[in-house]
């Protein structure tokens, strides 16, 4: 197989993306929409499920992505020199990986194929968000520090749960094409 034939996210560094590959690279796990606390005396970051007020806790989207900036003045854009200085990027995370020159796992759409499998590999922050920025107290936010965002607990491909979703996924295909 010639590097020609190989997907952008094996023979591009981060910096060499088009604005779209870049976009592409985003698996809509949204942990990174997640409320970030940080110790003052050691730097370190703790991940809450406390969401972003914009982010949709069942597609794990920006609810308004064009305008997020101006909404929420703290949200960051993501780029190759961001993605370098970021500590708190889970370790799941597209732009992480290839940063670390990983590959992508499985489960990443681009793999896959289908958006759905952030969500089914037990990536995605789905179901785990309590609520939004708007809906806790700033005083209450260390009583919602959880582990899992810097976690990667992903299944392997072959296990029982994947290879169910899988067969699901195909049997709504089969039914939508008839």
């Amino acid at each position: 197989m010639s590097s020609s034939d190989l997907p952008f996210w094996k023979t591009k560094k981060l910096h060499e993306m088009s604005p779209e590959e870049w976009e592409l690279l985003c698996d809509g796990c949204g942990r990174c929409c997640l409320v970030k606390l940080e110790d003052e005396d050691t730097g370190r970051v703790y991940a809450t499920d406390v969401s972003c007020k914009l982010l949709d806790a069942g597609t794990c989207r920006c609810s308004d992505y064009a305008n997020r900036r101006r909404k929420v003045p703290d949200c960051i854009r993501l780029t190759p020199q961001e993605v370098a200085r970021i500590t708190w990027l889970p370790p799941t995370c597209g732009y992480r990986l290839i940063r670390e020159g990983a590959d992508l796992p499985w489960w990443h759409p681009l793999v896959s194929g289908d958006p759905e499998t952030v969500h089914s590999a037990g990536i995605s922050a789905r179901g785990r968000i309590s609520a939004t920025e708007e809906e806790i107290a700033v005083d209450d936010l260390p009583a919602r520090i959880v582990d899992w965002p810097m976690e990667d607990p992903a299944p392997s491909p072959s296990s029982p749960s994947v290879r169910q979703a899988v067969r699901r996924r195909r049997a709504a295909a089969r039914h939508t094409d008839m």
